[in-house]
Formats: structure tokens, C-alpha cells, sequence
């Protein structure tokens, strides 16, 4: 069922939260699942022992998944329960949030309804006391990726030429067909940081390109992970995650 394979897959996770090579040296953050939010590492809360234990800031996933395809992007479900869990969050020592959107072409109607909505549910969040991670992710794929990076950079400008400095939020996005060219998002005095998703690259392929993009770093999931294996001993299971932060957090450090 369902809560037992959800056991397994936070097994997995706490198994590379509290391996002796994940910890503030060079991990800022790490983005929780509500499920793994809910639960224990070592007797204490998720997020309480990412931050009081391993110096890691926690955030919260709290999109509810992709609506359908419209003006080629997909913006995110309706969420009716936002207030609740982000009351729930900050109670757990949550400092921020992310939700993902996808752009999948160079459509100004599409760009433009999902950074509407990431903006408008960003500032609900900030009003509840935590960061939003904004993320309107341009898929890797897509026959206009270069297009919508632009288009995307527009509509990010115009939002941020609004939002209050001392109310920032943090953007998280594909790394850009064109070098640096989200430079201008990185300086913005109202983003904290701008981080990079690794979007269905390897990581050899998402390090190479995220240390060509100066101010950007790593915010990786699939490409983390590639190489580990719940069959591997700690000794394996800890010398492959070493070396899969050790080039994403050089490939950060540009």
C-alpha cells in the first residue's frame, strides 16, 4: 500500500540525510516531501533534524502536481489546503517552500498564466512567513527552449520589479540554452538565490553546464541521486553521495 512503499522511499531518504557526507559544508538546503515533513530522522521532526543536526535550511514541496497541458505549459493544480499546511510548516521549522510549474514552448500566453500563478501563490506564502522557491521549469526538451528562456526572463523581471526587497523569494530554473543569461535574475535585489534544476540531464551533463552560469548552484534532485542504490553497503552508499556532492558543489561554486 500505499503508506508502506512511502516508508521505503523515506528509508532511502533518511538514509542520505544522516550519511556522516551530508551537512552544511556544502549542502544549503534540501527540499522535503509533506510525507517525509511528517516524519522522523533519529527521533526528531525531518526538518528540525536537517537544520539543528546537519546545518541543512529545510523547505517544503506543496504543489499538488501539473494541471494539463494549456498554451503549451502546464501551471499547477489547485491547492485548497495551502494555508493549513504552510500554518503546519512553520510550526515544524520550515523555512521555505517550492512548487513546480513546466513551460514547454515559446508561448507568451502560457509563460505569462504560469508565472502569474507562481507570483500570486509566492506572495501567500511569504505572507505566511516562509521563502517560496519559485520554480517555472522550461523543459529540457523542448523544441523552443531558447525562446522560453526568454519570454520566461521577461515575465520573472516584471514580477520582481514589484516585489519588495525585504520580501525576496528564490527561483529555481533550467539552466539556460545561453550561458549567464539569467544574470540579471541573480543581481535582482528581491531574489535570494537562484538555483538550478537538473531537469532529466545526467549529472556530468547538468554539472558542465551549471558551472558555465556564474551565481547559479545546484538545486538537483535526479542527478543527486544517480548511482545510489538501497543494496549498496554504507561504505559504497557514502563514497558514491560524497561523490555526488562534491561535483555539484564545485560545479555551485562559479
Amino acid at each position: 500500500n500505499d503508506e508502506q512503499m512511502f516508508d521505503l522511499i523515506h528509508g532511502m531518504r533518511s538514509r542520505m540525510i544522516t550519511s556522516p557526507v551530508f551537512n552544511g559544508d556544502r549542502i544549503l538546503g534540501a527540499i522535503l516531501f509533506e510525507g517525509t515533513m511528517d516524519r522522523e530522522i533519529e527521533g526528531r521532526g525531518s526538518a528540525e533534524y536537517l537544520w539543528a543536526v546537519k546545518g541543512v535550511v529545510p523547505f517544503l514541496k506543496v504543489d499538488k502536481g501539473l494541471a494539463d497541458d494549456a498554451d503549451g505549459a502546464q501551471v499547477m493544480k489547485p491547492m485548497p489546503g495551502l494555508d493549513g499546511l504552510l500554518e503546519r510548516a512553520v510550526g515544524k521549522g520550515v523555512f521555505g517552500t517550492k512548487m513546480r510549474s513546466v513551460i514547454k514552448l515559446a508561448n507568451e500566453a502560457g509563460v505569462g498564466a504560469v508565472v502569474a500563478q507562481q507570483f500570486e501563490v509566492g506572495r501567500q506564502i511569504l505572507a505566511a512567513g516562509l521563502v517560496p522557491i519559485i520554480e517555472p521549469e522550461v523543459d529540457i526538451n523542448s523544441p523552443e527552449k531558447d525562446g522560453a528562456e526568454e519570454l520566461l526572463k521577461a515575465a520573472l523581471l516584471a514580477e520582481l520589479d514589484r516585489q519588495p526587497a525585504d520580501q525576496p523569494v528564490m527561483l529555481k530554473l533550467t539552466i539556460p540554452s545561453v550561458d549567464d543569461f539569467y544574470l540579471d535574475l541573480v543581481r535582482h535585489p528581491s531574489v535570494l538565490r537562484v538555483v538550478a534544476l537538473s531537469g532529466g540531464y545526467t549529472r556530468a551533463d547538468a554539472n558542465a553546464r551549471l558551472a558555465r552560469n556564474h551565481g547559479m548552484i545546484a538545486s538537483f534532485s535526479r542527478a543527486l541521486t544517480e548511482g545510489l542504490s538501497a543494496q549498496q553497503s554504507d561504505e559504497e552508499f557514502n563514497a558514491t553521495l560524497d561523490a555526488a556532492i562534491a561535483g555539484i558543489f564545485a560545479a555551485s561554486n562559479t
